[in-house]
């Protein structure tokens, strides 16, 4: 085995460069962000100070940034905002119905239809507003037939995945490897080209997440399914004789440590005083107060008075006449990415009062669940972080028409606006013209995103929030890497590399190689990064070993859907990551087989499709 003589500086340095990048992208304390937009401008720097000639012209620094402008990534953003559309309108809440009353009889085949149909909706539209669909249906399911969330909820995300691979736009992954790969004067595949394998290989991995998987998956509590510690706002009354009788309302809350939270004094019937510290307590004075009733009982035990509940102030609480409050739900709702609660804490949102809400609980990913007393109103909040909440009927439904936050429990039904069918109309408009070959995807896709504005199924606060700044910059990044690497010649010296380590191996045997090592990095580093980079390393490949392209960049595509063995691998998997209360081992236990099922599915399918000699 000889290996090909090193490339030229240049390549070296873009093949560096690429290192880095790929280590940077894995870093969690520097933004994803961040990381890609150093990336491009340690590019454009690099070489406009040590310029390079390609073809006998100079190849200029701005070239980098021409992927602000690349069809693929139009078609990603054009796709966020259409998608936005069908989430705001809740034009996929009757499905979700359909599947909630399903789960109560069928439970088992109720998985496997909420597999199928979750991987179908991902095929045309971007799986996170299928996620988020299907979320609350699962965990509402899980609660009221007591199978564990964590059995359904990992199936259910790696099920969008698997549908993602099927189609052109299932992903903004298989765009840009569609698109760069059209870049290089192949042909452009069409919406429907690798529907077949994606298909065959994808079902076989809907049998293992519908039968072995959730068997396989441990057994975990939801991180605030405990829904005991309800507030509720009881009077306490100052009893003629004891201690705080003729003291100050300050003087009181110390002798409870300062945990007891006054809201109001009443003194005689409706008569409200505010809680002033120096309020001077009288015998008959009831102090209104809310929290939890074991820590209400502590405080009449400890001011030695009598608790009343709020609106019988007449029979005292005791064992025969609880507390409550048959207005008020409990619900769970988590932060979703891109929120403007991220970063921000309760206290700065003045969330209570803004919603009419009290949080009971907190669960931050990574930390124990917090409860009321615990100040989490200090506690910064960030995407997948779940909130336990308590409030009237109606302003809990009324949360579910929030972008910042996705409700997950609630007995209300879910929402469904009159706009809903000219969401799907759109979106439908979008798929059926891409796949006629009517319009680009670029073009349809873009249309679609303006009509759903003209329409009134979004706003443009709704469409400029659906664009993700970090989709943004990693697509860009990431062409401007592979177009680096593919005109300083990196990708050919990755290709001849990639041959000579392979020896005298067959093209499959080549193609599956090249599969896993994008698989890999996947799951490692930006999906959208690897098919970038892969892509043009694919082309090469082929040409080398005297084979048609378009297998070779059918394995990358694949190779860079395979998201399913790490929770950062896609951003799907941390939604269900929180919700589910995984760990990072449960995801490598589960995913780990799947990438191998459709790794070794893929391996036998491409080559017999395309004809390629075998193994």
């Amino acid at each position: 085995m000889s290996l090909p003589p090193p490339p030229d500086l240049h390549a070296l340095a873009v093949l560096l460069l690429t290192v880095v990048a790929l280590i940077l992208f894995t870093r969690e304390r520097i933004p994803l962000e961040t990381s890609s937009f150093m990336v491009l401008i340690a590019l454009a720097v690099g070489f406009e100070l040590f310029p390079y000639k390609t073809d006998g012209h100079i190849l200029h620094a701005v070239t980098f940034f021409h992927g602000f402008g690349h069809e693929a990534l139009i078609a990603v953003c054009a796709l966020m905002i259409a998608g936005k559309g069908i989430v705001r309108t809740g034009a996929l809440e009757p499905v979700g119905r359909l599947l909630s009353r399903l789960w109560k009889g069928h439970p088992n085949m109720s998985l496997l239809m909420t597999l199928l149909i979750s991987a179908f909706f991902s095929a045309f539209i971007n799986n996170v507003p299928v996620v988020v669909l299907f979320m609350p249906i699962l965990i509402n399911v899980s609660l009221r037939t007591r199978i564990p969330t964590s059995s359904v909820l990992m199936p259910m995300g790696f099920a969008t995945l698997l549908g993602g691979t099927c189609t052109t736009i299932g992903t903004s992954t298989n765009l840009l490897v569609v698109s760069v790969a059209a870049d290089m004067g192949l042909k452009r595949l069409g919406m429907f080209d690798f529907l077949l394998p994606a298909a065959i290989a994808g079902s076989i991995g809907i049998v293992y997440l519908w039968l072995l998987a959730p068997r396989i998956i441990p057994k975990k509590e939801q991180p605030l399914e405990d829904i005991s510690p309800r507030v509720f706002t009881a009077h306490l009354a100052v009893l003629e004789g004891t201690a705080i009788q003729g003291k100050s309302l300050a003087e009181a809350i110390r002798k409870t440590d300062g945990a007891m939270k006054v809201i109001n004094v009443e003194r005689g019937a409706h008569n409200f005083l505010l809680p002033f510290p120096s309020v001077v307590l009288k015998p008959g004075d009831h102090l209104v107060v809310r929290d939890t009733p074991d820590r209400l009982k502590e405080f009449e035990n400890i001011l030695k008075g009598t608790l009343y509940p709020e609106d019988s102030e007449d029979i005292p609480v005791d064992k025969e006449h609880p507390l409550k409050a048959e207005d008020q739900q409990i619900a769970e709702i988590v932060v979703i990415e891109g929120s403007r609660l991220h970063g921000r804490t309760l206290s700065e949102e003045r969330f209570a009062d803004r919603y009419g809400i009290i949080t009971l609980a907190i669960h931050v990913p990574g930390k124990e669940t917090e409860k009321v007393y615990d100040e989490i109103g200090d506690i910064p909040l960030k995407a997948g972080t779940i909130l336990l909440i308590q409030g009237p009927r109606k302003q809990i439904a009324g949360l579910k028409k929030n972008k910042d936050f996705l409700v997950l429990d609630a007995t209300t039904d879910l929402p469904f606006t009159k706009k809903a069918p000219v969401a799907l109309l759109i979106m439908l408009g979008i798929i059926v013209s891409a796949a006629l070959g009517i319009l680009p995807i670029a073009i349809s896709a873009s249309l679609g995103a303006l009509m759903m504005i003209v329409t009134g199924c979004i706003g443009w606060r709704d469409a400029t929030s659906a664009l993700s700044a970090q989709v943004i910059l990693i697509v860009v990044a990431s062409l401007a890497l592979g177009s680096a690497l593919l005109k300083t010649g990196g990708a050919d010296y990755l290709a001849q590399l990639f041959v000579a380590l392979a020896g005298g191996a067959s093209p499959s045997f080549v193609l599956s190689g090249l599969m896993l090592l994008m698989a890999i990095l996947t799951n490692i580093v930006s999906n959208n990064a690897a098919a970038v980079i892969g892509t043009p390393v694919a082309v090469s490949i082929a040409a080398q070993m005297g084979q048609p392209p378009e297998p070779f960049v059918l394995a990358v595509l694949f190779g860079a859907n395979m998201s399913y063995a790490t929770p950062v691998a896609y951003k799907t998997n941390l939604l269900i990551m929180n919700a589910g209360n995984y760990t990072f081992t449960d995801f490598l236990r589960i995913g780990i087989p799947l990438v191998l099922i459709m790794w070794m599915a893929l391996s036998l399918l491409l080559p017999a499709i395309f004809g390629l000699p075998s193994f």
